[in-house]
């Protein structure tokens, strides 16, 4: 167990420069917990380079495949030729919340309101637990020994405000009251991104950063010394968020008004659930329903409370920590089933007593949209939001895989530029469209394409099957089409494009061409001398 380490006190006049004071704040951060979580439940070898990643790129990396040259950020194409022995494993935050669960219940064993920020990090005000345990350092050797007891090596840090206090975790040092924007000041304003808790805002606040350095802001320092009358028009809402943070401060300034009453929304579950998929299904209306309610209000909460209680009168309750955005209802559904299966897998050796039969949603620490609320050309209408709340139900009645959603990505055919993806969740391209594709089938692309291509025969004037040759060359003329038994006559066509794509994989050369066929047009694919329909144009 290490001590956390303290900066130099400091000078008396240098406690009063802002009159605003942070909160006061103990965060404990576990390195690489997505590789943490999928070592403990056997995905990978503890003593092995491991990498997660999510289609894209490398989202975590241990640090034995940090010594082999291996990076966040990385393809996982990149990332093997540097590292032959990586383990790959996909992410799963449902699989990072469950890991993390013994984790925050040993920390209430030490402090109350421990927050779950993300799987890994988990946040408390640290002044009520300071009082009682004696000190700082005697706070922070607690957490760290509560998560060691449960095989977990945590970093503690102190400090004011939520970032200051992240950062001071990352380096396990203690940093002194008012001293915050100090230790800040030298930072890459890159660190900013290191307080969101979801990928959205993630990706808001990196576009953000892009910016600020752009304009030649590289530091922390460089954006506190803005004056917030610049910020704000010229940055907006998530600038002046941004300032505060680099100042040392919370990410919202202190309310001078009464604050806006908690919105909470509870459901029976009758049958009582045991499993969790079916406390899940309870879980997306209920989400769905706070959702509506805080949309109603024109309100976003910074705290997530989810309750619930057995059929033996037991009780279970965790807390997140939002990081002051709108959450989508898939969004904070995402975060009760997360809940759900940490407390219901059983794993962290506190499963419930007796199956689930109430379950509640509150959303706390409640404050006005107006400053991050969807602007005129980004606000969901009526309609898109009735036809998404029916889709969450479809897909709760006949299943998760059973309702998709195109996502537009990279590729060369119609077919693999479009991915489908489960209704709810993130609508990520795995290939990007905005990079060169050479040999991609010109527009305009078919307006159907069938879930399986459909065969098909080309036929040539004097009924000869057209053949496709080995470099993509057509032996016959397309004169006739043939599907389903029925003859199309050919009035006009186009092409050939020659695909040979994955090669080295034993990938087959593929040849496509557009065929006008009266009222119909259609794009189609050969190889050799056997054909399908790849789309339909309108």
């Amino acid at each position: 167990m290490s001590a956390v380490t303290s900066m130099p006190p400091v000078a008396p006049q240098e406690r009063g420069r802002t009159a605003e004071q942070a909160t006061r704040l103990a965060v404990l951060w576990v390195p690489d917990w997505p590789v943490v979580a999928a070592v403990s439940e056997g995905l990978a070898e503890a003593h092995l380079p491991v990498a997660l990643h999510d289609g894209r790129g490398l989202v975590a990396v241990s640090a034995q495949a940090r010594a082999e040259g291996v990076r966040r950020g990385m393809r996982r194409r990149t990332a093997q030729g540097v590292c032959p022995e990586l383990v790959l494993v996909a992410a799963d935050e449902g699989r990072d919340v469950r890991a993390f669960e013994p984790v925050m219940q040993a920390l209430e064993e030490v402090a109350p309101d421990v927050l779950l920020l993300r799987p890994g990090v988990a946040v408390l005000p640290a002044r009520g637990p300071v009082r009682y345990l004696g000190s700082e350092a005697a706070l922070a050797e607690s957490l760290v020994g509560a998560a060691a007891e449960v095989g977990a090596e945590a970093q503690v840090g102190l400090a004011d405000g939520v970032l200051a206090a992240m950062l001071a975790a990352r380096e396990q040092v203690h940093v002194p009251p008012g001293r915050s924007a100090e230790f800040l000041a030298r930072r890459d304003v890159r660190d900013l991104v290191h307080v969101t808790t979801t990928r959205d805002s993630r990706a808001r606040l990196v576009e953000l950063v892009d910016l600020f350095r752009r304009l030649g802001l590289a530091t922390l320092g460089d954006v506190a010394r803005l004056r917030p009358a610049h910020v704000g028009p010229r940055f907006g809402a998530l600038g002046l968020q941004a300032h505060r943070l680099a100042q040392g401060l919370d990410a919202q300034p202190p309310q001078v008004r009464r604050a806006e009453p908690d919105i909470t929304v509870q459901a029976d579950l009758d049958p009582p659930a045991h499993r969790v998929d079916a406390a899940a299904f309870a879980a997306r209306r209920l989400a769905e329903e706070l959702q509506t309610s805080m949309l109603r209000r024109g309100v976003v909460c910074a705290r997530l409370r989810v309750h619930a209680r057995t059929e033996d009168g037991g009780s279970l309750e965790r807390s997140w920590r939002l990081d002051g955005g709108a959450l989508t209802a898939a969004e904070l559904t995402d975060r009760v089933r997360w809940q759900l299966e940490g407390w219901l897998s059983g794993r962290n050796g506190q499963r419930p007593s007796a199956p689930l039969t109430f379950l509640e949603l509150a959303a706390e620490e409640v404050s006005p949209a107006a400053a991050v609320s969807d602007g005129l050309w980004g606000r969901h209408g009526r309609g898109q939001a009735q036809a998404g709340r029916a889709a969450l139900r479809v897909q709760g009645l006949i299943g998760a895989d059973a309702v998709l959603a195109p996502v537009l990505q990279g590729g060369r055919s119609p077919r693999d530029r479009v991915r489908l993806v489960a209704w709810g969740d993130e609508p990520v391209a795995l290939r990007d469209p905005r990079a060169p594709w050479p040999g991609q089938i010109p527009s305009p692309l078919p307006a159907t394409v069938p879930a399986t291509p459909v065969p098909a025969r080309v036929l040539d004037d004097d009924g000869t099957p057209v053949v496709v040759a080995d470099r993509g060359v057509l032996h016959g003329m397309p004169a006739r089409v043939e599907v389903h038994r029925r003859r199309y006559e050919v009035t006009g066509w186009a092409g050939p494009w020659p695909v040979h794509e994955r090669w080295w994989a034993g990938g087959r050369p593929r040849t496509y061409v557009q065929v006008v066929c009266g009222e119909i047009a259609l794009l189609l694919a050969g190889e050799g001398d056997s054909w399908w329909v790849e789309g339909v144009y309108d």
